[in-house]
């Protein structure tokens, strides 16, 4: 916990707070916090393997004084206890998710000692299994009553509890809030993936219940209230709130703040960085009276989440906007001027966390399975640059990665995608990487989680994903043989305006033609298909044609996420010289004749088994055989148990006949471990899989790979998340592999094969 003071200089942090003998693999301490004057209890539901706890703190003059962790004995392993909390005068409410498989909330009450003793387990009547009760909870001290918030189970479209207490003490469920059946949908609590989304939003006003649901009419959000006429009435729906400027994925309704006569209601992915809606009460007439807006002002960008988190004092208010400072997160200070709340400063965590680079020296993959922290077999570090070393700075990750070796001169260059432009670095010698210099994002743009690139002619050409107005950058790559001493900050030397932002970008070096993948935003998006590009010149890009298979893609669109694209040479006699494209289409393999840029043909597509997100792949040199990954299967695996995954999940293509392609293999690695993007060369196949980093398969019987080599880029993490590695390049004729990791930096690695006696 950071602890921030106000002085004559302005908020300046003034200690931390952390968990007495923290566990090795993380706590989550923080996860909640809940504070008086007497009592600070901070929750970390990572604690004993997810058993959760809350550790106890009580005042000591200007600090806190640690006194005990709390932790009921109906807790078990997997239930992360310490969720959400809240402490009203001598009771403290907290939640668990988990517990019981639908989850719970603990009522603990202070005696005069300051304990604080366990009181009572409150779930509904009624749970579900994977109900996740105990997302968000209030009580209110004049009602008595305290709200609950749930979402899961069999609809998955939120709802609130109320309960009360009687005179002897014990809690009852009153009252269970949510929409009528035919009114919900399961997409009412919102979309994974975006500040204020998957979640529910409950809270108290003026004696009335607040039922927020993100998600509500393409994730514009709702906000339903319900009152009780009198003690034993039914709870009946009244007014609903809406933001005045409605736009979708706003989720308004992901939070609320009771301020007295106003009501502060959350949208954390409205307009650029989030907002929040302020709604005036009139006590005479019993109804809202007019709303306002409040937004930060200070450096605002694209995913910022402002108002994921509120808190105010009088005229000070407080407010989380974790997606700020790529990804570290700030918290915006703000004042009530007579004008309204305008943005005093922010407040950034101090410091920069990461790894410690690694140069000059080969680290060797030794006998007991490590290279110097990282675990491996048969792959060697030549080298380890981190995000700072390479241009990143603050809260920076990095992302897509390729390379580019100079026919003049054949130095090796690795390209690095960061959140914020591309890094290039010289790893002509891989013990000894130099970094060169920064390609930035597109001015106006946002940073972006995806940045991908691709080379043809000695130039890259880049695109951004969820960064609005990026278009596409050309940059010619021979400039990199005239940096001096220090880094240089490039321009681009052309810039596509055809499309806004775009997932990803494939090129065939023999026609060369580019085709933009999942464009969106504005300009051509082509359905999120194939946008053409010829970029024989490559400092004008031309836009040749589009292609979509709309049997394919989660929307029906055709949306390419990926796509490998060649001058065909395989056993299909039918097709050999043609231009093909295979592209993975979120819930399909796609294939497709585009040779003739004004006719693009589809000529296959073919789903598989347990489709969850099928990203990316590429071909056999013999271009028999395509390789696949399906990004998201292994999560839900993890979370469902019918789905029998006993490792990372290759989908093995048989495209003898390219017009009728068969699932040849399913092969499961190693560890279960979220895959991610793949590559071929010769017999082996490497993958980058996120948290299990770079694992090497030797493919020459290619339906039944075997592991032969990895390195692990992510140590101490778990297996599946999208952490750790995003991408290789094997290419280089060098055998240098350079490797990303998101959170790390960029490894350059050899693979060191067994030997044939």
């Amino acid at each position: 916990i950071y602890r921030y003071t106000q002085s004559a200089n302005g908020w300046e942090q003034s200690g931390t707070i952390t968990a007495p003998d923290p566990a090795g693999g993380g706590d989550y301490f923080g996860r909640s916090i809940a504070m008086d004057d007497s009592s600070l209890l901070i929750g970390g539901t990572l604690h004993e393997n997810s058993t959760g706890g809350v550790w106890a703190f009580s005042r000591d003059g200007d600090d806190w004084r640690f006194d005990t962790i709390l932790q009921p004995d109906s807790i078990n392993e997997g239930e992360a206890f310490g969720r959400f909390s809240q402490i009203h005068e001598d009771m403290f409410f907290v939640s668990s998710l988990g517990f019981g498989g639908s989850g719970a909330v603990w009522v603990f009450e202070r005696d005069g000692s300051g304990a604080w003793i366990e009181r009572a387990v409150i779930q509904p009547e009624s749970p579900s299994p994977q109900e996740f009760f105990g997302w968000g909870l209030e009580y209110d001290g004049d009602l008595q009553r305290l709200i609950v918030g749930s979402f899961g189970g069999e609809m998955a479209t939120g709802a609130a509890y109320i309960f009360s207490q009687d005179d002897q003490g014990a809690w009852s469920q009153e009252a269970r809030l949510a929409l009528a059946e035919e009114e919900s949908v399961p997409g009412d609590i919102g979309l994974p993936g975006s500040p204020g989304a998957g979640t529910i939003g409950v809270g108290w006003f003026q004696g009335m219940a607040l039922l927020g649901l993100p998600g509500r009419d393409g994730g514009e959000g709702a906000v339903y209230t319900y009152t009780q006429r009198r003690a034993g009435d039914d709870w009946v729906r009244g007014s609903t709130l809406s933001p005045f400027d409605r736009r979708p994925f706003s989720f308004f309704g992901h939070e609320f703040h009771n301020r007295g006569s106003e009501l502060w209601v959350s949208a954390p992915a409205a307009g650029v960085g989030g907002s929040i809606y302020s709604f005036s009460y009139d006590s005479d007439s019993g109804g809202f009276s007019g709303a306002s807006k409040i937004e930060a002002s200070i450096e605002v960008g694209l995913g910022d989440g402002f108002g994921s988190t509120m808190a105010t004092a009088g005229d000070l208010a407080v407010i989380g906007q974790p997606g700020d400072d790529e990804g570290f997160g700030s918290a915006a200070v703000m004042r009530r001027q007579a004008g309204g709340w305008v943005s005093e400063s922010k407040l950034l965590i101090p410091g920069q966390p990461g790894l410690p680079s690694i140069t000059g020296g080969e680290v060797a993959c030794g006998e007991g399975g490590s290279a110097d922290q990282f675990e491996c077999s048969r792959v060697d570090i030549l080298s380890f640059l981190s995000i700072d070393a390479i241009g990143g700075g603050r809260g920076v990750r990095v992302n897509d990665l390729w390379g580019w070796t100079d026919p003049q001169t054949g130095r090796e260059y690795t390209l690095v995608g960061r959140n914020n432009g591309v890094s290039f670095v010289d790893s002509t010698d891989p013990t000894r990487p130099r970094y060169l210099g920064s390609l930035a994002k597109t001015p106006g743009s946002q940073s972006a989680a995806w940045r991908d690139f691709k080379v043809f002619d000695s130039h890259v050409f880049v695109v951004a994903d969820g960064a609005g107005q990026h278009g596409v950058q050309v940059f010619d790559l021979t400039r990199l043989r005239d940096v001096g001493d220090e880094p240089a900050a490039f321009e681009p030397d052309a810039l596509y305006r055809g499309i806004a932002s775009a997932h990803n970008i494939a090129i065939n070096e023999s026609t060369g033609i580019a085709y933009v993948l999942g464009a969106s935003s504005g300009g051509e998006t082509c359905g999120g298909g194939l946008h053409m590009l010829d970029v024989n010149e490559p400092t004008e890009p031309t836009f040749v044609g589009c292609f979509q298979d709309s049997s394919t893609g989660r929307a029906g669109t055709g949306y390419s996420h990926d796509a490998q694209c060649i001058i065909y040479d395989g056993p299909d006699e039918e097709h050999v010289g043609r231009e093909i494209c295979f592209g993975s289409n979120e819930n399909a393999l796609s294939i497709a004749d585009v040779t003739d840029k004004n006719n693009p043909i589809a000529i296959a597509s073919a789903s598989y088994p347990d489709a969850a997100y099928a990203h990316q792949g590429w071909i056999t040199e013999d271009h028999r055989y395509f390789f696949m990954g399906d990004e998201l299967d292994e999560g839900a695996a993890q979370r469902d148990s019918t789905l029998t995954m006993t490792g990372t999940r290759t989908l093995i293509w048989d495209i003898e006949d390219l017009d009728d392609p068969i699932l040849a293999k399913e092969h499961f690695g190693e560890v279960m471990a979220t895959d991610h993007n793949l590559y071929i060369r010769g017999n082996l196949m490497y993958q980058s899989n996120y948290q299990a980093g770079l694992r090497i398969l030797d493919i020459s019987d290619p339906e039944n790979p075997f592991e032969v080599g990895f390195l692990d880029t992510a140590p101490g993490r778990n297996t599946v998340g999208m952490s750790g590695s995003w991408s290789n390049y094997p290419f280089f004729e060098s055998g240098t592999i350079p490797v990303t990791s998101r959170s790390e930096g960029v490894f350059f690695l050899r693979y060191r094969p067994r030997e044939i006696l």
